[in-house]
């Protein structure tokens, strides 16, 4: 497995991720904890968080947790229940690891307000490739 800061340095490179000003809390090994603070770029028309900036959030949270094994690891299904409208404060994200295969692995993202109340889940399938993740010495 790859030390939790060279995946940090990898996830770094996640330029969509940082333009939506998601911030990486936590990895540990088949999970990862992150955050994003709302502002006026998340809302959508009726002034709350955009759909596909809340699957962001959970899809960038879902890709350190699938690939802090060291593996290269892409998503291959996704599905998203959004349950409560939000539209101020910070979100978390929180991946746990459901499975893990030698191919495949299963996760479930929970996606929070400051109080704690369900926002979204989100499940995601993994392919996990045979390919290492590779951090250079510059990154």
């Amino acid at each position: 497995m790859l030390e939790t800061e060279q995946i940090r340095k990898f996830f770094k490179k996640d330029r969509f991720a940082k333009s939506l000003g998601i911030k990486l809390l936590e990895i540990s090994e088949g999970g990862a904890k992150t955050k994003m603070e709302i502002n006026d770029e998340h809302l959508n028309g009726i002034g709350t968080v955009h759909g596909g900036a809340l699957f962001t959030l959970a899809d960038f949270t879902f890709a350190v947790a699938a690939n802090s094994h060291g593996r290269v690891t892409v998503a291959i299904n996704v599905n998203i229940s959004y349950m409560k409208a939000v539209s101020r404060g910070t979100l978390t994200a929180e991946a746990r690891e459901i499975s893990l295969n030698p191919k495949l692995a299963t996760y479930t993202i929970d996606i929070t307000d400051e109080d704690g109340e369900l926002i979204a889940i989100f499940q995601g399938l993994a392919y996990r490739k045979r390919e290492k993740i590779k951090v250079s010495v510059t990154d």
